[in-house]
């Protein structure tokens, strides 16, 4: 279930997503409103089961995760979420209705949490952590991106200096003009490069 709204684009490139997970759906669709207008697209669940599921096949910048849930609580999904090594770094807040107990704040924390909020959510704080870590998910996928590119740079120097040196062996060993001529067109596609 994907939660109401419509995600914004922020410039180029895919939009991030994130992670709601409650058992009830008027809560999903009260987060999902706070955080509409940020450049992202909420996905919602109603289990941690299900949130489980959506991590094997998407990618999220942040997940926020209800602490009480029938079954399998916030805090034994986030364990999970965290025992992945495909998940474990996605940030995870954790969102309850429960007072302002220190265990259980103490518990999400240990449990690998970036965060850990009560209901009544303060609108405002929601929207700027979540958008700290939208930044951040974008920054990842630059450098991604960038470290591609220096490797696809890399892997030319590479071929280009081993041309060289084929190049190079050729001149040294020439005997005659055909040997220099195999040399110039070795430059010749260096040159190309």
């Amino acid at each position: 279930m994907t939660a109401p709204g419509r995600p914004s684009t922020s410039g180029s490139g895919p939009v991030a997503k994130v992670l709601l997970v409650d058992d009830r759906r008027e809560n999903l669709v009260a987060v999902a409103a706070l955080l509409q207008g940020l450049p992202l697209e909420p996905v919602a669940v109603t289990s941690g089961e299900e949130a489980l599921k959506k991590l094997l096949v998407d990618d999220f910048a942040v997940i926020m995760l209800d602490a009480q849930m029938p079954d399998m609580d916030g805090f034994e999904t986030a364990s999970h979420i965290k025992a992945r090594e495909r998940t474990r770094h996605i940030p995870i807040i954790f969102l309850t209705a429960a007072d302002r107990d220190a265990q259980l704040a103490l518990r999400g924390y240990a449990t690998g949490a970036v965060d850990y909020l009560t209901k009544p959510i303060d609108a405002w704080v929601l929207r700027a952590k979540v958008s700290v870590f939208l930044d951040l998910w974008h920054k990842k996928r630059e450098l991604a991106a960038q470290a591609a590119t220096v490797r696809e740079h890399e892997q030319r120097w590479k071929q280009t200096m081993e041309s060289v040196e084929a190049a190079l062996t050729a001149l040294r060993g020439a005997d005659g003009v055909r040997d220099i001529g195999r040399a110039i067109d070795l430059l010749e596609e260096i040159r190309k490069t």
